[in-house]
């Protein structure tokens, strides 16, 4: 099995079908058994214990970005909590969570897991149906906002993984040969930096700003947008023709605001790719913090460059966006580095790494980057009610 790059998977990455099947055998495996109340301490003549029981159906309405990962490991949490499932896949890339259906029909009883497909009118139905008490959505912020509010018309139990405006912060004392590739790595510009972790901010001291600049413009050659069949392609196509054009109106602002276009901002060249979706990848150096540039998520592969001199400045930076998702610190500072991780506002940082997701380990955002966890054993318990029984002897 090879991931979409094409290479060999080593590691647990978001994109993998055999990581997203790993991911759910293991976390089925592993955690069923875990799922219990407790007996509470009362009296001699008082009994008090508590159960969790499955809300019953469940729904999941998940992002075109990793449409067959995200319908094979998000399926899993509420189903080994004992729901029924209706899995949403996203209207703009449907086709691979229909195949992954037809490959597990047959496998569980009739009825427990669903998909059902269709544009905003399908998530309404979900949404205000009195027979589906819980309810959880990958998607945008204001698709998110939407959701919340449908859903506390019925009071229902809503979780929301949104969107990121993600930084990347490179200190002074960084190994550079490790972060260079990783400011290029953490745009994700494989999937054109369609992904809410992807790290659209990179905060670069002063004193090293440019060698990581000129490394990193050697670093994304390596990216070129082509056809996924063909071997030599190493950046997919945008998912759709609004969202190209919000990715290209973002790039004309970048300039109209006077950031300086370091690299890409254009269709590319190859008459194959010329009805296409296509956008090479792209920098922008100059940037400040008062730009939409560097405030405003694109979702596309469009990496903005902000230098920084003064840490408690650069920390206000970082956090003056609305979103709090994912953060990358770089530093062979131990202390610097669980300084920074406390005071970014973000739910999932790494330190001397970016991207990859670990097996147990939440994933979830700050601010308006999304509502409770996933990923975790956290996620699972949210599948469940919890009741408490107290019995007199």
């Amino acid at each position: 099995m090879r991931c979409m790059t094409g290479t060999r998977c080593k590691q647990h990455h978001p994109w993998c079908v055999r990581c997203a099947s790993s991911v759910v055998c293991n976390v089925g495996d592993g955690v069923v058994n875990k799922i219990f109340g407790e007996v509470i301490p009362a009296s001699n003549d008082h009994l008090v214990y508590t159960l969790r029981e499955p809300y019953g159906v469940c729904a999941r309405i998940v992002a075109y970005n990793h449409p067959i990962m995200f319908t094979a490991a998000k399926m899993a949490p509420p189903l080994i909590a004992g729901n029924a499932v209706i899995m949403k896949p996203p209207y703009q890339a449907p086709l691979s969570s229909y195949r992954m259906m037809e490959l597990l029909d047959g496998i569980l009883p009739p009825g427990v897991l669903n998909i059902l497909s269709g544009g905003i009118e399908c998530g309404q139905a979900l949404v205000n149906h009195p027979d589906v008490p819980r309810l959880a959505l990958i998607g945008s912020v204001p698709t998110g906002r939407a959701i919340a509010r449908a859903g506390a018309e019925r009071l229902k139990h809503v979780t929301l993984e949104l969107g990121g405006k993600n930084a990347c912060i490179i200190y002074p004392d960084a190994d550079m040969d490790k972060a260079i590739p990783a400011a290029v790595n953490g745009m994700n510009f494989t999937w054109c930096g369609q992904s809410c972790g992807s790290t659209s901010r990179l905060f670069v001291h002063e004193s090293i700003h440019d060698k990581v600049v000129e490394g990193m413009l050697k670093a994304i050659r390596h990216y070129q947008p082509g056809i996924p069949t063909d071997m030599a392609t190493t950046m997919g196509c945008i998912v759709s023709q609004q969202q190209h054009e919000k990715i290209m109106a973002y790039i004309a602002l970048g300039q109209a605001e006077g950031a300086t276009l370091a690299y890409g901002g254009q269709r590319p060249s190859d008459p194959a790719l010329a009805k296409g979706w296509f956008v090479q990848p792209t920098v922008f150096t100059n940037v400040t913090q008062n730009m939409r540039l560097a405030n405003e998520e694109i979702f596309g592969p469009v990496l903005s460059v902000i230098k920084w001199r003064d840490e408690a400045q650069m920390i206000e930076q970082v956090n003056a966006v609305e979103y709090g998702l994912t953060a990358s610190i770089w530093t062979q500072n131990l202390a610097t580095a669980h300084r920074t991780a406390a005071q970014v506002q973000a739910g999932f940082v790494w330190v001397n790494h970016v991207g990859s997701h670990f097996i147990g380990a939440s994933f979830g955002g700050y601010k308006q980057s999304g509502i409770g966890r996933e990923e975790g054993f956290d996620e699972l318990l949210t599948y469940t009610q919890h009741k408490n029984v107290h019995v007199v002897l």
